[in-house]
Formats: structure tokens, C-alpha cells, sequence
């Protein structure tokens, strides 16, 4: 199936703090990211009794959970959330910014607010809202991989199509807030 380890990203101060980050379905089904710190004693071994649950996002089905996160330049963690699962969106998730999946997400690992193992940063599209305000894109409908460019910050992203068509959506960096990539509606 689609599940398990979706991914992994090293915090940009790996080197001092030796945090990294996992990405998966938990036993329910769920997305989770935890944060784990190296070993002490063995530094390239992880020390699983360091893991902290970072977020967790409900996810409806076995299928469509996205799957890559990345650090971006800003130092902000972006999470791809597929739309929940089930073919055209059964549950109107992509369109819905009050719902995780679907999504791009940035959150700011490095600091707490609310009793959350993260921050919002305050330029979220969507931040001071009660619900949606880690969302900084939307529109999804599996984006399995995708990646910024080393370079110019620009974003490509592989997203499943639905039957037909796979789709490759590339945003430069000063667009990418905010972008909406239209699934479900084409």
C-alpha cells in the first residue's frame, strides 16, 4: 500500500542540535511527524527515547498521504498531505482550508505556541486562524515528491493524477505562498 515512512529532513542545524525528522503513518492510519535526536553515545545512531510527536493530521484512507517534507530556505518545514484518499476527492479536502490534507504545510519547528510542538509562522496565508493556519498551499491531490531547487527556491512538484494525467507543478519561490493548484476542481 501507500503507507509507512513517507520521508525524512534534517534540521539546518543538524550539525549542533542533531535533530531530524520523520514522516509517516502512525497504526491508525494518520500522518504524523516526530522529531528524534541522534544518540549521545553513538552519533549515527538515533535515540528513539528522544522522539516527540511534532503533528499529527487525521487521514481518512489508505491512500493519497503525500509524502515529502523538506526544510526550506527560510528554515521553515514544508509537508506535502495528500488529499485524504479515494478517487476525486470524496472529501472535498483540497479545496477545504480548514482541512489539513491536500496541502502544502510550513511550520516552524524551532518554537511552540498553544500547547503545539511547533509555531506558525506569521506569514502563513492562513495564520491567526483556529483551523488551516499551518496550510501555506492547497490544491494537492497526492504530492508523493517534490523538491525546492537548491539554487533559486523555486518549487517542483510531483503530484498524482487522477486516471488520465500525472502532473508536475512548478511555482517560483516568490509565488509560491498562497498557490492554490486547483485539485479537485480540474
Amino acid at each position: 500500500g501507500e503507507q509507512g515512512l513517507l520521508s525524512a529532513a534534517f534540521h539546518p542545524n543538524y550539525a549542533n542540535n542533531g535533530y531530524f525528522y520523520i514522516y509517516y503513518t502512525n497504526n491508525s492510519g494518520n500522518l504524523q511527524v516526530d522529531r528524534i535526536t541522534r544518540s549521545a553515545a553513538i552519533p549515527n545512531r538515533a535515540d528513539f527515547a528522544t522522539r516527540m510527536q511534532i503533528i499529527t493530521i487525521p487521514h481518512p484512507e489508505t491512500n493519497h498521504n503525500g509524502g515529502e517534507m523538506h526544510f526550506g530556505r527560510d528554515g521553515y518545514l514544508y509537508i506535502s498531505t495528500g488529499d485524504g484518499g479515494g478517487g476525486g476527492d470524496p472529501y472535498e479536502n483540497g479545496q477545504d482550508n480548514t482541512k489539513l490534507l491536500g496541502k502544502l504545510l510550513r511550520i516552524n519547528v524551532d518554537a511552540t505556541e498553544n500547547m503545539l510542538n511547533y509555531a506558525i509562522p506569521a506569514d502563513n496565508p492562513f495564520a491567526g486562524q483556529t483551523l488551516g493556519k499551518e496550510i501555506y498551499c492547497s490544491g494537492l491531490r497526492n504530492p508523493f515528491r517534490w523538491e525546492f531547487d537548491r539554487i533559486t527556491g523555486d518549487s517542483y512538484i510531483g503530484d498524482v493524477g487522477q486516471d488520465k494525467r500525472e502532473e508536475v507543478s512548478y511555482r517560483p519561490a516568490d509565488l509560491l505562498r498562497a498557490t492554490n493548484f486547483g485539485w479537485d476542481c480540474y
